[in-house]
């Protein structure tokens, strides 16, 4: 048996940043530098030795992947995964001065290196070990709860905290904004997916038209897109007043939902026709011999046997869209993008992570969920 050299790869780079790279940032208040602290620095040679072990552990299972070891290998990534928050606290208590009330500690790079090796760990580990759907959705949740019990309770001194406890309620109404953009974008182009792979289907000659148009859309850069929508939305507003009033003018949510609508359609248009045109033959010739219409057999076969790669495509479309939204702020559309560039502007990089990091965890989130789903409802799935 061939050892797993993604894994090897992985953790090699994993011990190789934690060992050399500080983990954490200190300093006296938000203006002044921060000064680095490695992890040998917040727990000492003792310290260290413990943290190393699990990623020792996952090398030594990767030689010999087996079933077995694999599965202890994922919860190995997982126990470090949950400790990371724990080990922020440990380093909060330790390397910050209480008696400086503006003191701040910002992550290192051995921290976020850390992040998303264990990540990519853990794609790599799902793909190789078949889990229930339910067990697949708790790989996040446990890192998550950490991590929220951690923010709660004991990492009083982090930056990021600190820019959230300043920004709690745009924080807050930035992640509705967002939210909503992202859900009305998948419901609409859900809506017009099914309706337009449905028109291809039955007009051979639209499809490739179709596909064509709406490859073309995707490679239009999302900024350019939205500056293609504000003149002709402006004039429309200007024009008609009804228009005014529901808010739709050049910037804001119009042109964004507009341009995350033209960026959802390719996959949810392409895993709909994928869905319904790749049903069985000998099970609509079945269907159609015991006398059902075509709106039955659309209705009671085919819908069914072609919705678990139809949620294929809301998967895809609901990720990429909590992307792209971000983007959307720029044109005032809201969202926690609004902190990615002002953190940006201001040179503040705690900032920009209160934005970027709930569209990460959102996205995995999505991900997870819907994918935990798809395997739920697909023939010969886990249930």
């Amino acid at each position: 048996m061939r050892p797993n050299s993604v894994l090897i790869s992985l953790m090699l780079v994993l011990l190789a940043t934690w060992l050399g790279l500080d983990a954490v940032s200190v300093a006296a208040n938000r203006i002044v530098p921060g000064e680095g602290v490695g992890v040998g620095g917040i727990a000492g040679w003792p310290g260290v030795l413990i943290s190393i072990m699990p990623m020792l552990g996952v090398l030594l299972l990767a030689r010999r992947p087996t079933v077995r070891h694999l599965r202890l290998a994922l919860m190995l990534v997982i126990l470090m995964l949950t400790a990371l928050p724990l080990w922020l606290v440990v380093a909060a208590a330790v390397s910050v001065d209480p008696s400086l009330p503006q003191a701040r500690m910002a992550i290192g790079p051995a921290v976020w290196v850390a992040v998303f090796v264990l990540l990519l760990a853990l794609i790599e580990l799902r793909g190789r070990v078949a889990l229930p759907s339910w067990q697949n959705g708790l790989l996040y949740l446990l890192p998550l709860l950490s991590l929220a019990l951690s923010l709660m309770f004991d990492l009083e001194p982090l930056a990021l905290r600190q820019e959230f406890q300043v920004r709690q309620s745009a924080f807050l109404t930035a992640i509705g904004e967002h939210l909503l953009l992202v859900s009305a974008a998948v419901v609409i182009s859900l809506s017009l997916g099914v309706g337009l792979a449905m028109a291809m289907r039955h007009w051979p000659r639209a499809q490739r038209f179709g596909f064509t148009l709406l490859n073309f859309l995707q490679t239009i850069p999302s900024l350019a897109l939205f500056g293609l929508l504000l003149a002709p939305l402006a004039w429309l507003s200007d024009r008609y007043d009804w228009l005014a009033a529901l808010g739709i003018s050049g910037i804001g949510w119009a042109p964004a939902l507009l341009a995350l609508i033209a960026y959802s359609l390719l996959p949810m248009v392409r895993n709909t026709y994928v869905a319904l045109e790749e049903v069985d033959p000998g099970v609509i010739d079945a269907a159609r011999g015991m006398g059902m219409s075509r709106a039955q057999i659309f209705r009671q076969v085919r819908l069914p046997l072609g919705l678990p790669v139809i949620l294929e495509g809301i998967r895809i479309t609901t990720v990429q869209g909590i992307g792209l939204t971000a983007v959307a702020a720029l044109i005032g559309a809201g969202g926690l993008g609004r902190f990615i560039f002002q953190g940006l502007g201001q040179a503040a990089m705690d900032l920009v992570l209160l934005g970027a990091l709930p569209i990460l965890i959102m996205a995995l989130l999505a991900d997870a969920l819907l994918a935990a789903l798809t395997e739920k409802i697909r023939p010969g799935g886990t249930h």
